[in-house]
């Protein structure tokens, strides 16, 4: 095994034990970009000088027994979104051809404080405003989508040119890239991770999160961001855990997971919800009780979601889509032009539905611990198709698709975690997605690693 293949957890034991340098790690991961990134295309620009002078100090702190903790040496991505400072954040978009970020973001602050080593900034799809991330190319198969918006990220974990990475989720861009390319993605509670330097969709809806190859690895990652800043109007003062880590075993004896009877595996494929089934089978075995739940007002999730996030995106970008529209993509164009004419009416009314989804949702949570369910309903699609046609003849957007599914939990700010549950026939990634509480990260990540244990060891996506 390389060590671009190792897990964040197994890297940093090894760099603990100095069975392996940080300089080690992170000429793989560079040795690996070279390899593999002109076809995948998962990065906006590679720091790999930034990288190897890094690595160098990490390496040096470390024997002079300066050992910062599990992030110390780790090569990072950071989605183009998340300013560092004397960098661009470009949003992979033309309107930030001249941007340089002035100070770093707080999530780039933390990571920088624990020791983790930026290896650069990855595509997403322009300004977070898509599921697709057109320009990056899927780890396990270049011909189809990387899922978005947060697709550079995760093809970057998934193929190995980062240990770990950072993505911004307003509906589903963590966990569905995550799904669509085999790894973890995990979207916290609203407010936990702040988001302060951090390029926004829609405010209302935006999180950060890790996106990583275990959920072992997602926790550690968790624990290094997780905390109040003042700076972000909707940073959470609750004190977050001081340590996300799961503990080892397996054992979910007296644990609820509630399965969906409605929604989540309406309009899903065979495979996927085949998979999906299968999983929570074993949840069960291990222990855990299944117990079937009513999802709420699933009539109002896609207008809700839409009429928060449209118009606070336009809101966001007023300026320069009067001043230089045609700067941007046409999907993105559109979509930003058309919540200018959206009625002020609408978005109280989207407001409205979301303080009451909100309340059933809570009350939903109080039967069960987690909800488990399919984190989209079909695998990664071939590039450039525009609709899905469901068995029942329904035609429906990739983009509505993909994002059906997760939307919920940015509307109601409940922590989600996608984890990876097998392939379909043509051997494209299938997730799996934990919901839970508002603060109820451990019980995601307990069940997630958990299920992971019984797994065997997930391969590294080398269709590049």
């Amino acid at each position: 095994m390389q060590p671009y293949e190792l897990s964040l957890t197994a890297a940093a034991e090894a760099i603990r034990t100095r069975q392996l340098s940080p300089v080690e790690l992170a000429d793989s991961v560079l040795q690996r970009i070279a390899q593999v990134e002109p076809r995948l295309q998962a990065y906006v620009t590679v720091t790999a000088e930034h990288t190897r002078q890094a690595a160098r100090k990490a390496e040096h702190d470390i024997t002079a027994g300066r050992y910062r903790g599990p992030l110390h040496g780790i090569p990072m991505g950071l989605k183009d979104l998340i300013d560092v400072a004397g960098t661009a954040t470009s949003a992979s978009s033309r309107v930030r051809a001249d941007h340089r970020a002035q100070a770093d973001s707080t999530v780039a602050a933390r990571l920088s404080a624990a020791g983790a080593v930026r290896v650069g900034k990855t595509h997403t799809h322009e300004f977070a405003y898509g599921l697709t991330t057109p320009q990056t190319h899927n780890a396990w198969d270049p011909d189809r989508v990387a899922g978005g918006s947060s697709g550079g990220s995760a093809v970057a974990v998934a193929a190995g040119t980062a240990t770990f990475a950072l993505g911004t989720d307003t509906g589903g861009s963590i966990r569905v890239p995550a799904a669509l390319n085999g790894v973890v993605g995990l979207k916290p509670t609203y407010g936990l991770v702040p988001r302060h330097g951090v390029t926004s969709l829609s405010w209302s809806l935006d999180h950060v999160g890790p996106i990583t190859r275990t959920v072992e690895d997602a926790a550690l990652v968790l624990t290094a961001l997780a905390g109040h800043d003042p700076r972000d109007p909707a940073s959470l003062t609750t004190p977050p855990a001081t340590d996300y880590r799961p503990a080892a075993g397996t054992d979910l004896r007296g644990l609820r997971v509630g399965v969906p009877r409605t929604y989540y595996f309406d309009h899903i494929d065979p495979e996927v919800e085949a998979a999906v089934r299968h999983a929570i089978d074993q949840l069960q075995a291990l222990g855990a009780r299944l117990v079937e739940v009513e999802i709420p007002m699933t009539r109002y999730i896609q207008a809700t979601q839409w009429g928060l996030m449209v118009p606070e995106a336009t809101a966001y970008h007023e300026s320069t889509l009067r001043t230089v529209p045609e700067l941007y993509q046409a999907d993105v164009r559109i979509l930003l032009e058309a919540g200018a004419l959206m009625p002020a009416g609408d978005y109280l009314r989207a407001q409205r539905a979301r303080a009451l989804m909100r309340q059933e949702w809570a009350r939903m949570l109080r039967e069960v611990d987690v909800i488990a369910a399919p984190t989209v309903p079909a695998t990664a699609v071939k590039a450039g198709r525009e609709t899905i046609t469901w068995a029942d003849g329904t035609v429906e957007g990739v983009s509505d698709a993909y994002v059906r599914l997760s939307s919920p939990a940015n509307i109601t700010g409940i922590p989600s975690l996608s984890v990876p549950v097998g392939h379909d026939t043509a051997g494209l990634p299938i997730g799996m997605q934990l919901l839970g509480r508002p603060l109820g990260e451990r019980a995601l990540l307990r069940v997630g690693h958990a299920y992971e244990q019984t797994q065997p060891a997930r391969e590294r996506a080398y269709a590049a």
